[in-house]
Order: structure tokens, then C-alpha cells, then sequence
């Protein structure tokens, strides 16, 4: 199996961040960055970007990073703080850090911005599955 093999896998058959639009840009070791780009779709009744959108992108951005070595890992816990809103046309970025790896469980920070700005800090903890 090479690097990085069992998300690139996931993320290839992932229909809900495909049909969003979410993008790969870069993978390593306990490391994913993704993006997607808000569309009119996506925004709610104050012509802000929906929460949920906001909380997808994160959770794939999260769901790359734990799954980023050789272990398949699923969500165990996560929370979120929306700290900006943004609108149609914005391009949000997430980015996911492995903070600590421990037995089967994993604590990741995913920090989304849109033109460097912070948007969000979402934390998530996993817990590797058998396969």
C-alpha cells in the first residue's frame, strides 16, 4: 500500500465532497489541507455561508488528516467555533493537524480560513477501526 493510500482511496469514492466540490491540495503523515469554494447553494437566510458547509469541509479536511497513514480511522468526537462568516464566491481552505497520536485514538485541529482569514477552529478526536 503506498503513502497516504487508505485516504486517497476514501476520498476517491467520497460522492458528498465530490458533489461539493472539495479539493485535495496537499496530504501527508497526520496532515491534510482542502478546499472548497461556496457556491449560492450553500448559503442560508442571512446570505451567509451555512454552518453545515462550514462543518463538511473541516470533517473531510479531519477525516484525510486521521486517515492519512497506515490505520483506518473514523470520528470519535468533534466540535466546532465558527469565528467569521463568509458568502457565495468565498473559497474556504481548511487545514488538519495531528495534535497527538495515543494507542488506537488521535486529536486533530483543523483551522479553516478564507484569504487567510480565520473562519472556523473545528477539533476532532479518532479512533482507528479494524478493516
Amino acid at each position: 500500500m503506498s503513502k497516504n493510500q487508505i485516504a486517497l482511496d476514501m476520498f476517491a469514492v467520497d460522492a458528498a465532497s465530490q458533489k461539493l466540490g472539495i479539493e485535495l491540495i496537499e496530504i501527508g503523515d497526520g496532515y491534510a489541507k482542502m478546499s472548497m469554494t461556496i457556491t449560492e447553494d450553500m448559503v442560508n437566510g442571512h446570505a451567509i455561508t451555512h454552518g453545515g458547509y462550514v462543518f463538511i469541509l473541516a470533517d473531510t479536511t479531519f477525516a484525510m488528516a486521521c486517515n492519512s497513514r497506515d490505520d483506518a480511522a473514523v470520528a470519535a468526537r468533534c466540535d466546532i467555533r465558527y469565528l467569521r462568516p463568509t458568502k457565495a464566491g468565498d473559497v474556504l481552505v481548511a487545514e488538519a493537524v495531528e495534535r497527538a497520536r495515543f494507542g488506537r485514538n488521535g486529536i486533530y485541529d483543523v483551522a479553516v480560513t478564507c484569504e487567510n482569514k480565520p473562519v472556523a477552529e473545528f477539533r476532532g478526536d479518532s479512533r482507528i477501526v479494524n478493516r
